[in-house]
Parts: C-alpha cells; sequence; structure tokens
C-alpha cells in the first residue's frame, strides 16, 4: 500500500515515468498505471451510482516525452472496467475539466496527463468529473482502490475515438473575450507575444489570439517538447521570465504572456518588461474583479505582501483573505465562503494558480488571461491607457526573501509543529514584534519599524521536510535583521539544516 500511496500528491498523481535521471527508478509502470486507470473506473461509478459499462471518460496530455505511453497504459485500464473512452490529444488541464460540462462532449470524467513543470522524466495524472478537480481524499481512495487490484497485466487492445476539444474550448474562450468587448477583434493593433515553454499552451496564439485581430510576431516555444529545451515552462522560474520579458523588450509587444506546461498557471510582462507576476499578478486580477463585484473577498494563499493587503482593502474596497498555501486550499476556502453567504469572486496563489466563481473556480491560467485581455482591449479602444498603469501604485516591498530550513529527522511532521509552537511563543516576547492576527498557516511575526519594519512567516511545506521562512521588510536591510534573529531561535535545534541563513 505504501508504494501505492507515495504516488500522491496532494490532489494528484505524480511519479516518474521514464529513466535518465540518476536515482529516479520509474514509479509509473504500466502495470501501475493500468490499475490506476481502472480504480478510476471503479471509483467513478461509485461516484455517479452508474455502471462502469455506462461510463464516458477522455483523457489528454501535455508535451511530455512519456504522454504517449502513459495513456496507453490508462486506456487499458479503463477499457478493462468497460469504460468507453476518448483521446483529447495535446491539451491543456482546464479544458479537460470543461470536457465534462462542454454540452457536445459532456463526458463523465476526464484524465489529464501532466506533472505540471517538473522534469522531462516526470509525469502524473489529473481527475475531473463534473464537479471539478477530485480533492485529496479521492485520490487516496483511487490509489487504495488501485493496491487493492495490484499490478495489472491485462493490456487490452484500445480503440479510443480522437476528439477535437481544444477547438471546442479555444472557441469558448474567444467567445468570452469577444463578449466582454462587443468586438470581433478586439486586439486589432496590439502586439502580443506568447512563451509556450514548449509545453501545451502554445495554442493560444493561433486559436484565440491571432482571430482577435492580435499581431503574435515573436511569440517563442510554441512547439510541443516535452524535454523543454528551452526553459522550464514555469511563470515562478527566474530564467523563464527573462525570455518573456526578453521576447516583449526585443519585439516591442504591448503585452506578454507566459503558461506552465498544461495551462493552468500564467504570468504577464507589460509594454515596459516589467513582470506581472506573483503580488502583481494578484493585485491586477483583483483589479479587475473588484471592478465587476465591488467589496468581494479576494482570497489568496499566506505569503501575499502587505502592500497587496492595502492594495485589495484600501485602494479598491474588497476584503483580503489571507489563507493557506496550496491552490487547492486556497479555491476551496473561496468556495466555502460563498457558501457561508461571503462573496468571494477570486482565489489566487502567488504560484499564479487561482480560479474564478463565474469559471466554475476551475484553476485555468488561460481564461484568467483572457480576463486580462478584455480589460487590455477595453482601455486600448477607449484610449483610457494601458494595463500596467493600472497597478503602477502598487506598494511593492524594499525586500523579499525567501529561505527552506531543513528537517533532518525521520518523522518530519510533529518536529515541524514542535518548532513552530516554540517560535510562536519566541516570537510573542521578542521586542518589536506581534502575533499577526487572523493567521491560518505556520507562525505569521509583524515586526515594526525598530525590529526590520516588515514580516516574517515560519510554516511546515506542504509535502517536503522543510520550514519555508518568507521575511518581507520595508527597508533596506530589514531582512537581514529579522532574518538573524530567526536564524538565532532555529540555530538552537539539531534536527535543523539552515542553508542560505
Amino acid at each position: 500500500m505504501e508504494q501505492w500511496l507515495k504516488l500522491q500528491n496532494g490532489s494528484d498523481i505524480r511519479g516518474v515515468a521514464v529513466a535518465g535521471v540518476a536515482g529516479q527508478p520509474i514509479t509509473l509502470q504500466d502495470p501501475i498505471v493500468r490499475s490506476i486507470g481502472f480504480a478510476f473506473a471503479q471509483w467513478l461509478s461509485e461516484q455517479l451510482g452508474k455502471p462502469s459499462n455506462e461510463l464516458k471518460v477522455a483523457v489528454g496530455n501535455d508535451s511530455r516525452i512519456s504522454a504517449q505511453q502513459i495513456k496507453t497504459s490508462i486506456f487499458q485500464g479503463l477499457v478493462s472496467a468497460g469504460v468507453t473512452v476518448f483521446d483529447s490529444g495535446l491539451a491543456s488541464t482546464p479544458a479537460m475539466f470543461m470536457s465534462t460540462i462542454f454540452e457536445n462532449h459532456s463526458y463523465d470524467g476526464s484524465i489529464m496527463l501532466t506533472a505540471s513543470h517538473l522534469p522531462f522524466n516526470r509525469n502524473g495524472m489529473k481527475f475531473f468529473t463534473g464537479e471539478g478537480g477530485l480533492e485529496k481524499q479521492d485520490i487516496t481512495k483511487i490509489l487504495t482502490k488501485a493496491a487493492n487490484v495490484g499490478e495489472f497485466t491485462n493490456a487490452p487492445t484500445v480503440n479510443a475515438t480522437t476528439i477535437n476539444l481544444m477547438d471546442d474550448y479555444t472557441a469558448h474562450l474567444v467567445k468570452i473575450i469577444r463578449n466582454g468587448t462587443g468586438s470581433d477583434t478586439p486586439l486589432d493593433g496590439l502586439k502580443i507575444v506568447v512563451d509556450a515553454g514548449n509545453g501545451a499552451g502554445g495554442f493560444f496564439v493561433s486559436k484565440v489570439l491571432q482571430p482577435l485581430g492580435a499581431d503574435t510576431t515573436g511569440s517563442q516555444f510554441l512547439e510541443a517538447d516535452g524535454m523543454f529545451p528551452n526553459h522550464i515552462p514555469n511563470p515562478e522560474d527566474p530564467e523563464a521570465m527573462a525570455a518573456i520579458i526578453n521576447a516583449v523588450k526585443t519585439n516591442g509587444a504591448d503585452f506578454g504572456i507566459i503558461f506552465d506546461t498544461d495551462v493552468d498557471r500564467a504570468g504577464a510582462v507589460d509594454k515596459n518588461g516589467t513582470p506581472i507576476n506573483r503580488n502583481r499578478f494578484i493585485a491586477l486580477m483583483a483589479t479587475i474583479v473588484l471592478e465587476q463585484h465591488p467589496g468581494s473577498v479576494i482570497v489568496t494563499d499566506s505569503v501575499t505582501s502587505t502592500g497587496l493587503k492595502w492594495w485589495i482593502e484600501q485602494k479598491l474596497g474588497g476584503q483580503h483573505h489571507r489563507f493557506q498555501r496550496g491552490y487547492r486550499n486556497v479555491i476551496n476556502e473561496a468556495i466555502r465562503l460563498n457558501a457561508a453567504g461571503k462573496e468571494s469572486w477570486l482565489a489566487l496563489e502567488t504560484s499564479g494558480h487561482g480560479a474564478l466563481k463565474e469559471n466554475y473556480f476551475l484553476d485555468d491560467g488561460a481564461y484568467q488571461i483572457a480576463k486580462i485581455l478584455i480589460k487590455i482591449a477595453q482601455l486600448n479602444m477607449s484610449g483610457k491607457g494601458t494595463i500596467d498603469e493600472l497597478i503602477a501604485d502598487l506598494p511593492e516591498p524594499a525586500e523579499a526573501k525567501e529561505f527552506r530550513p531543513k528537517i533532518k529527522v525521520a518523522d518530519f511532521s510533529p518536529y515541524a509543529d514542535k518548532v513552530l509552537e516554540n517560535f510562536a511563543a519566541f516570537a510573542a516576547k521578542t521586542e518589536g514584534w506581534s502575533l499577526t492576527p487572523n493567521n491560518y498557516e505556520g507562525v505569521h511575526v509583524t515586526c515594526d519599524a525598530t525590529a526590520g519594519h516588515g514580516w516574517a512567516l515560519l510554516r511546515k511545506s506542504l509535502h517536503d521536510p522543510q520550514l519555508p521562512l518568507n521575511i518581507e521588510s520595508e527597508e533596506s536591510g530589514g531582512v537581514e535583521q529579522i532574518a538573524s534573529k530567526i536564524k538565532g531561535f532555529l540555530s538552537s535545534y539539531d534536527g535543523l539544516d539552515l542553508p542560505g541563513m
């Protein structure tokens, strides 16, 4: 059982799919993938109260080199359970969810084969029903069922029906942008470049931007290549951001877009070559959402800046709810707030993962970009400025840094809990520090002007034996001042390693 559950990564399944990296043996062998496919069919049948031989499931993939092998095995497991299968080909994760609700598709479930921005040898699975993406507990159930099935050696012949899902998905995006602007070619006269990082996002140029009138000259790395030869397809990666910044500047573009491998995350660059990611991306999306839904709660993860809180609450009149790391945590909190009668129209992590209430709370980078493109077009057509001007007044910290103290103890979770408990007591009695109210993760400390003029967050990693530490300061040297006190506290623990501190 343990072998199977090690494949779980929160609400996804991930593992090593091909050889090529020393010390990383293949964990997604064909018999194991078949069992997972079979187990998903069992789980879906139980959820829907429908015999498995009446189920229809679509499977899509990003550009990974293991995609076809994994897809064949997952199909074999599904077919062995009696499921009718459909092949979406190269697709995005958001499109795979939409396959369960589009009228001309409406599959009972869908699977996206992806490992997001991880290296070429990795792959994984994300599962959807018409209710949305599966939760952590659902993945545990599926892997438990797969373990009970054991390694599935039967490999039946599969005749999957090929479908043109991405045509329907992109037509859906184009319609949204046209309806939002009142124009068939709202991007006419604008130069917009895309960096797809050789992932699955190259479609956005030919199937979304060009039909809307944009000049996409200078777009790059649009071809699917699972070896990712140019850079990691990850909007958080400095090399990836440098590549799209260069494309914007070199081509004199009005806007630059960068997607991760499976297009559930996005980042952007304004016409000046300034990145719109992390706090700036949230600020821009909050500006757009709060214009349409005044007073809405904006849910973010726990490491957003003080300036962003001011922006959402003081500048825009919204409510900032700083919650936990993990995009499912952030999205689920927004869903919970809405169910409790407190309107929340946007949930967004600094990683770029996020969702809007109007879009099924679907984690969809392309949809977020579509919302921004509507605003860009509106500003351009009215002559009221450019997108960078919308967030020009966002306060930026003087310094911000992340450290990742490592836990060397085997049973690291309870050890981390003890460290955090003691750190809270330490912070409460440190001069110039106070525990930040309404905190939902780890220990969040506010430091006054005499003690670093900023804040610090020490928390448990979601998956790794680490205690990530984020520090932000409004003054030069403030991060070092705060970090030195925290290092002094952490240094008393033999079970910790403090690289970079």
